[in-house]
C-alpha cells in the first residue's frame, strides 16, 4: 500500500499516513512556464495498491486536473489498483438539470476520474447521495457524523435540537438527531440567487433550546446566517452550526461574525486557512479515512465506520 498526496490538502494526507504508520509516497508536482501541470512518481509502484488523497476544493479546476494527471501517471506506471481518496467531491452541487441548457458536472467529473484510470473512489459526505450512482466503479461513501456528533455530545449542551437549514438536508439531520437522542426542526428556505437566501419559517419548537444547524457544506454562509437569525427570532437559546466541508469564503466569515451563530464546527476535509477571529472548531477526519483505506487495502468491511 502506498499513500500519495496532491497539493489540495497535504496536512490531512500527512495525518492519514501518520495514522497508518507509513510515509507519504514521493511524487513531484510542478508547473511548466505556461501553467501546465507536470507529475512524476519518484518511486516504483508497479503492482502496488495506491491511494491518492486530493480534495476538489479551491481552486477546484487546478486540483481536479492535478488529480487526473496523478492517476494517469500511476496507471502508466503499472499500479495494481488506484483509489482516489476525495474527502470533498467538488462540483457535487451540479448533480441534475434544474434549468434548461445546463450541464450535470458531477457526472462529468465522475466520467473523467474513471477515464483517467481510477479503480475505486473513497469520499465523504457527498452533497447528493445519487452521485454514487454516477460511477461504474466501487464507491465507499463515508460520513463525518460520528466525529461531529461525538464532539457535540462532549459539549453536554443542556437542551439541544438538530436543525436542518433547508428541506434537502432533513434526512441527514434526522440521522444526527437519532445519534444525539434529541429532536429535529427544519428551517424552510427559498434561494434568491447564488449568494442570498430567504428563510420562510421554522418548523418545530426551538424556543429555549440550543439549536445545532447541520449541513454538508457552506460557501458564502448565507443559509447558515439567515437560518440562524430565524432560529433566534423563534426563541432559540443559542445557535451552533456543524458542516462537513468548510468552503467558507472571506465574505462568508464576515457574514458569520455578524450572525447569531455562536460556534462553527467543521472537519479538515478542506484546509481552513483564515478564520478571521471567528470561533471555529476543526475536527480531523484523518483516522476515519485512514481506517477506511486500511480496510479497503485488506478487503474488509467499512460498515462499522458509520457508527458512533
Amino acid at each position: 500500500m502506498k499513500i500519495f498526496a496532491g497539493n489540495s490538502n497535504p496536512e490531512l494526507a500527512a495525518r492519514i499516513a501518520s495514522y497508518l504508520k507509513t510515509q507519504l509516497g514521493e511524487v513531484e508536482i510542478s508547473r511548466f512556464t505556461d501553467g501546465e501541470i507536470f507529475v512524476k512518481i519518484r518511486e516504483n509502484i508497479r503492482g502496488r495498491d495506491c491511494f491518492i488523497v486530493q480534495s476538489i476544493c479551491n481552486p477546484p479546476n487546478e486540483n481536479l486536473m492535478e488529480l487526473l494527471i496523478m492517476i494517469d501517471a500511476m496507471r502508466r506506471a503499472s499500479a495494481r489498483r488506484i483509489t482516489a481518496v476525495i474527502p470533498f467531491y467538488g462540483y457535487a452541487r451540479q448533480d441534475r438539470k434544474d434549468q434548461p441548457r445546463v450541464p450535470i458536472t458531477a457526472t462529468l467529473v465522475a466520467n473523467l476520474l474513471v477515464a483517467a484510470g481510477t479503480n475505486r473512489l473513497l469520499t465523504m459526505d457527498l452533497h447528493a447521495q445519487q452521485i454514487q450512482g454516477f460511477f461504474d466503479i466501487p464507491v465507499d461513501h463515508l460520513y463525518a457524523s460520528p466525529i461531529i456528533v461525538k464532539y457535540l455530545l462532549d459539549k453536554k449542551l443542556p437542551n439541544p435540537i438538530v436543525v436542518s437549514p433547508d428541506i434537502g438536508g432533513v434526512k441527514a439531520c434526522y440521522a444526527y438527531s437519532q445519534m444525539m437522542g434529541c429532536g429535529l426542526a427544519i428551517a424552510a428556505k427559498q434561494r434568491k440567487n447564488a449568494r442570498d437566501v430567504e428563510i420562510l419559517g421554522v418548523v418545530g419548537d426551538v424556543a429555549g433550546r440550543d439549536a445545532i444547524m447541520v449541513d454538508d457544506l457552506s460557501t458564502t454562509g448565507g443559509t447558515l446566517c439567515s437560518a440562524g437569525r430565524a432560529l433566534q427570532q423563534a426563541g432559540a437559546h443559542a445557535v451552533y452550526a456543524a458542516i462537513s466541508h468548510a468552503c467558507i469564503t472571506a465574505e462568508g466569515l464576515d457574514k458569520l461574525k455578524q450572525s447569531p451563530v455562536k460556534e462553527l464546527v467543521v472537519t479538515d476535509s478542506i484546509p481552513l486557512r483564515d478564520t478571521r477571529d471567528f470561533p471555529v472548531t476543526v475536527l480531523s477526519v484523518a483516522e476515519l479515512l485512514g481506517e477506511a483505506i486500511l480496510r479497503i487495502h485488506e478487503d474488509q468491511s467499512v460498515t462499522s465506520l458509520f457508527r458512533l
